[in-house]
């Protein structure tokens, strides 16, 4: 059974800061890329930022200077540290993990936690 689980979602003001965490049940937690993925209502889910295997960084414009994110393979945890959030960041949070074994492509995705940016 593998499954990711987000946590630390919740109601925070304009300027102020959360942080996510994606718990990982899957074996080799160390070889999977992990992602955290934005969603809103009637959108498509799109790229927040990313993190290999090896620690390669990646962000989306739209957050870069404001959001880190970073994994603790002891842990087999991906986190987001979302800082000077507003209120466009509201959204639901998604965790991803993906994996190239041989030719096939794995993928493993959370439920999603709320984030809400208002005063």
């Amino acid at each position: 059974q593998v499954r990711l689980e987000e946590s630390g979602g919740g109601l925070v003001q304009p300027g102020g800061s959360l942080r996510l965490s994606c718990a990982a049940s899957v074996r080799d937690f160390q070889y999977y890329s992990m992602s955290w993925y934005q969603q809103t209502p009637g959108n498509e889910r799109d790229l927040v930022a990313s993190i290999s295997s090896l620690g390669r960084i990646k962000y989306a414009d739209s957050e870069k200077g404001r959001f880190t994110i970073s994994r603790d393979n002891a842990k087999n945890t991906a986190y987001l540290q979302m800082d000077n959030l507003k209120p466009e960041d509201t959204a639901v949070y998604y965790c991803h993990a993906y994996r190239r074994v041989g030719t096939t492509d794995v993928n493993y995705w959370g439920q999603g936690t709320q984030v809400t940016v208002s005063w």
